[in-house]
């Protein structure tokens, strides 16, 4: 199979740092042919994929889609802006600085901060970020020559992450099927406000509280304070900012909200494995670990160090896309942990060298993350908790140490600690003895290895994998213009009728009603008996007197 890529530089005009690029995948017609000749009746024939991706791991995940999708003869377009993190282009640095300095302070300061503080500074990001959004969905929207090329080129549904403001925005413009891909959003507004997915706060815990699905009466009203607590907040940003350009953008009134939930499928990157049941409406689709394959052969000088790990085996350690280095402390004290453990140790880290580095411990600045866990010599994964390494460590069986440091990864390593998965350290208090026990106990206690086996066994036993689920409902999205007949009709009712006020009301009025007429005709009938009562009695003692 052969993949081309191009770059359509004429489509941005002086926008700042976010001019976007478009890249276009086809296939050649060997492939095609090819194709054809397998699957003559093919469910879809070249469909065409107008792509939004995330950024750092958000990237991956709908980088395995995209190339599934070219893989089976559509055509993908990616659209990205030049700030992009993720794909190399000078002019990221603005938004990949903000990124930056909101990881740092979630790492090293956020323990240390009041709840004032915290307030402030997530505020102060949110505005930044919203500015920076607000670039991002002007460079596309008000780019006449880029939205006629999009609308020239007759795409058949469009696939969005929603971390990419106004995608969806896009979508509506161009009369387009959309697609959300997502792992989850703060407080689940996205899922339960748009997707209008029941979240009951009794036994579905809000992101990124660490909880189970079976709180004590404490954590269930935590759980119910936050789900209010981020409703209400987010509620309030988005009329505050996007609701506004939406509506100018559209001419009508609209919301952020009321556009993402016209999404015909929601791509939920998580599972049952990992999370906890709850309903769900027909068109989420869970797809989490659609980026898990097989190991591939490691590179040749990797695999011999390795080997040289004998019975011992190796450790891998990493903490993701978006952390690569630690501040110098942190590092000789995970330096000086994982200098004490028999088994070799792969680091993933581009940061200063910790003092005094062991023997055992080989650094890089990249390492073949999923490879290296599915080889038989791998004894344990030391992780920040993100859902792609967690997928990765449960789909080969491979026990976590999990080191949580921004975002989900509290909530993701909770879980797996509560099925004796892993052990959970916690990253500004952790020392050399704390870590250096918890990889002993992970690769010695035989119960952590079996219970990720057991995780791994029902990862693996679904109809389809995640992966090629998501792209069947990507394909059949493109085989029928949409999939509206999966969304709730929920979508097209007022907060008053979703909630049933009116006939609540309407079943008020009838009882108070009903209430007052038969009282009216108790005290009626009562007053009647007292009357009667009453002239009996001026009978009676008439007749006495007489």
């Amino acid at each position: 199979m052969v993949l081309f890529s191009f770059t359509q530089k004429n489509l941005c005009p002086s926008l700042g740092h976010f001019c976007f690029r478009v890249m276009v995948h086809v296939f050649l017609p060997l492939p095609a042919l090819l194709l054809f000749l397998v699957l003559p009746f093919s469910p879809v024939d070249g469909g065409r994929v107008l792509v939004f991706p995330g950024e750092y791991s958000h990237w991956l995940n709908m980088r395995n889609i995209m190339e599934e999708l070219v893989r089976r003869n559509h055509s993908v377009t990616v659209l990205i802006p030049d700030a992009s993190p993720s794909v190399n282009y000078s002019s990221r640095d603005a938004l990949h600085g903000t990124t930056q300095e909101v990881i740092r302070f979630f790492m090293y300061d956020f323990h240390v901060s009041s709840p004032l503080q915290r307030f402030f500074k997530v505020r102060d990001w949110m505005w930044r970020m919203t500015d920076l959004m607000v670039q991002q969905c002007d460079s596309m929207l008000k780019n006449e020559q880029l939205m006629a090329t999009l609308r020239d080129a007759a795409f058949d549904v469009v696939l969005l992450d929603p971390m990419v403001m106004c995608g969806d925005l896009v979508a509506d413009l161009l009369g387009l099927p959309l697609i959300l891909s997502l792992r989850f959003s703060f407080g689940g507004v996205f899922e339960r406000h748009c997707g209008h997915a029941p979240a009951p706060p009794s036994y579905v815990p809000v992101t990124p509280l660490p909880y189970s699905d079976r709180m004590t009466v404490v954590e269930r009203l935590m759980n119910t304070v936050t789900y209010v607590g981020t409703s209400a907040m987010t509620e309030l940003f988005w009329r505050l900012t996007m609701d506004r350009y939406y509506s100018e953008v559209k001419g009508t009134p609209s919301s952020v909200c009321g556009t993402l939930g016209n999404a015909d499928i929601w791509l939920i990157r998580t599972f049952w494995d990992l999370d906890t049941p709850r309903p769900t409406p027909p068109n989420f689709k869970y797809v989490g670990g659609l980026h898990c394959k097989p190991a591939k052969k490691l590179p040749e000088d990797m695999e011999v160090y390795v080997q040289s790990s004998g019975d011992a085996g190796v450790v891998v350690v990493s903490f993701g896309s978006m952390v690569t280095n630690l501040t110098s402390e942190r590092a000789d004290v995970i330096a000086m942990a994982l200098g004490r453990i028999p088994q070799k140790v792969i680091w993933r880290y581009s940061g200063e060298t910790p003092k005094g580095l062991a023997a055992n411990i080989k650094i890089y600045d990249w390492i073949p993350q999923n490879d290296l866990l599915g080889h038989p010599k791998t004894r344990a994964f030391v992780t920040h908790g993100g859902t792609n390494g967690l997928y990765e460590a449960v789909y080969h069986g491979v026990p976590v140490v999990g080191v949580p440091l921004f975002g989900d990864q509290h909530y993701n390593l909770a879980h797996l600690t509560r099925r004796t998965a892993s052990i959970v350290i916690d990253f500004n208090r952790l020392t050399a003895d704390e870590m250096t026990e918890a990889l002993h106990t992970v690769i010695n206690q035989p119960s952590y290895r079996s219970n990720m086996k057991h995780l791994s066994a029902l990862h693996r036993d679904q109809p389809m994998t995640p992966l090629n689920t998501a792209v069947f409902w990507v394909e059949f999205v493109m085989r029928h213009s949409g999939a509206q007949h999966l969304r709730l009709a929920s979508h097209h009712l007022n907060w008053f009728q979703y909630h049933s006020v009116d006939t609540a009301a309407f079943l008020l009025l009838v009882t108070a009603t009903t209430t007052a007429l038969c009282w009216a005709g108790v005290r009626c009938f009562l007053q009647r008996c007292r009357h009667e009562s009453t002239l009996k009695n001026k009978k009676r003692i008439k007749l006495d007197k007489n």
